[in-house]
């Protein structure tokens, strides 16, 4: 038994060391630009999300935007891909990694019902309410070239 997970844990060691691991960040930049597709985790309306393009998020209302608006998401704190991620301490400079969301509604959520009672007094009182939401539209996730050669 002692064995077989020996050789499962050479084999699993062989794989790991497939994939060549960049020396600078701006080989990283390059790796994860060459990737078919990237995300990144942002901090939008006060709260972390993972993002790739062209997904629609929707968070608590956003007051000073109007629809049609692009918003550049500023804090980014992860960037990857499929095989290879790039973390921020705390955050990826918004001069690497631009990712602009568009405005495309602002909304109203389900209606709330509360129902306040006090016991044996007959009061009842009904509070009902619909939150306001914002939906954006995540465009592309933009590597500029000159992120990898300024590093």
């Amino acid at each position: 038994m002692a064995s077989v997970f020996a050789r499962g844990l050479r084999t699993c060691i062989q794989i790991r060391s497939a994939h060549t691991l960049p020396r600078t960040a701006a080989s990283a930049f390059d790796l994860i630009r060459a990737q078919p597709s990237q995300y990144v985790v942002a901090t939008v309306a006060g709260r972390k999300y993972l993002l790739t393009p062209r997904d629609v998020l929707t968070v608590p209302r956003l007051k000073d935007v109007n629809v049609g608006d692009v918003v550049a998401l500023s804090d980014i704190h992860e960037l990857g891909s499929r095989e290879y991620t790039l973390r921020g301490n705390p955050v990826i400079s918004a001069d690497k990694v631009r990712v602009d969301a568009t405005v495309i509604e602002h909304t109203r959520g389900a209606q709330e019902v509360v129902v306040k009672r006090k016991r044996r007094k007959g009061y009842y009182k009904t509070i009902r309410n619909k939150h306001p939401f914002t939906r954006l539209r995540i465009g592309n996730i933009d590597i500029p070239l000159a992120a990898s050669t300024q590093l």
